[in-house]
């Protein structure tokens, strides 16, 4: 069930950076940001009041299980708890859609659906109930939790190895939908090593990195991509190696800490190097405007994984992250209250997913 605000234990550090967005390092520097986080919570409030609104009479957002267990997390995650489902009839009636969909086999993802991405429904679901307080539903998140953990590829002579597809009959296995299901288990409390023994092996083959990627497409700058078959969304460099891009750069950054992998692995800085050499708020670096508001949640929740409040980049420009994402979200953000991408791809075109996002990554970088 949710963490209680504020309380920190070593044993599950990983865990509270991105369920309450908190660093020992940030913590001693909250105080510099009273204005900042005044802007914070006000462009939340106005994000989930526009959502609100958006919710059909059913209790779904979207017609959507994935869209709707988002929106119900940045409500249950706001950092003033302004929001639960015992108090907020709204947010229980989402939450009961969800569990109405429950399958025999655990997953959460309307059947009627397609595609039907059982894979990415369940985790998202489980991130929204996990996010509440009631203990009731426990065993709907144990059955979820086994169900993503039966998708992980245990074949050790498969490229794929390790990692976790859609969940259908797709036999697709990339970053992202692993990384959503690290997410769903390690925040839900699963904090299972076999798991994540696995899960880093895909990483390795996910990542340009040649010194740890046994794949004969692996180059050396550092960065992600899509799926160590050497697919990458953003295409080949001149020499025809697949390109690491931003959004699973975040991705398998972000993956590898909450596998436990300790920050000051080489894996690990090799990623946050990457990053250093192409941070940038401005897009999703490789992609453009695609993905955007996808790369802007990832960013937000691995930055404050990884921990640390200031970074020099490889320019030797100095960036308070936080600082900078939060003048990027406000400047964002439409007068409703609402943000929204111009370029569709990925279903960025819908504003109730896109506002979702936003409200998720603000949540998780407020500093608590």
């Amino acid at each position: 069930m949710k963490m209680q605000r504020g309380l920190i234990l070593v044993l599950f550090l990983t865990f509270a950076v991105v369920q309450n967005g908190i660093t020992a390092e940030h913590a001693a520097d909250a105080s510099d940001y009273h204005e900042l986080n005044e802007q914070v919570i006000a462009s939340i409030d106005r994000g989930l009041e526009w959502l609100k609104g958006q919710q059909a009479e059913d209790g779904l957002f979207a017609n959507h299980p994935g869209i709707t267990a988002l929106a119900l997390t940045a409500f249950l995650r706001h950092p003033q708890n302004k929001y639960s489902e015992a108090e907020h009839p709204f947010i229980q009636k989402g939450i009961q859609q969800l569990i109405g969909m429950q399958q025999p086999n655990g997953a959460i993802y309307n059947v009627e659906m397609q595609p039907a991405l059982p894979n990415y429904n369940t985790a998202i679901s489980v991130m929204a109930l996990s996010s509440t307080d009631n203990s009731e539903y426990a065993s709907i998140i144990e059955r979820a939790q086994g169900f993503l953990k039966s998708l992980q590829v245990t074949d050790e002579e498969s490229v794929y190895y390790g990692g976790i597809g859609y969940g259908s009959r797709e036999t697709v296995h990339d970053l992202s939908n692993l990384n959503l299901a690290i997410q769903a288990l390690k925040e839900s409390g699963s904090d299972d090593q076999e798991v994540w023994d696995k899960a880093i092996k895909f990483l390795e083959r996910t990542q340009n990195r040649s010194e740890s990627n046994d794949q004969s497409w692996a180059g050396n700058d550092g960065g992600f991509i899509y799926s160590p078959d050497g697919e990458s969304k953003a295409g080949t460099d001149a020499a025809g190696s697949p390109r690491s891009y931003a959004s699973m750069t975040y991705a398998g950054l972000l993956s590898f800490i909450y596998a436990n992998v300790d920050k000051n692995d080489e894996r690990v800085q090799a990623a946050f190097e990457w990053i250093k050499e192409h941070f940038t708020l401005e897009e999703n670096y490789g992609m453009g405007a695609q993905g955007l508001y996808y790369h802007y949640h990832t960013m937000a929740k691995a930055l404050r994984l990884y921990g640390d409040s200031t970074f020099v980049d490889s320019k030797g420009i100095s960036h308070d992250w936080y600082r900078e994402f939060v003048e990027k979200m406000v400047e964002l953000q439409k007068p409703d209250g609402f943000w929204v991408n111009e370029q569709s791809r990925w279903m960025e075109a819908d504003p109730r997913l896109v506002t979702a996002y936003v409200v998720l990554a603000l949540d998780t970088a407020y500093p608590k």
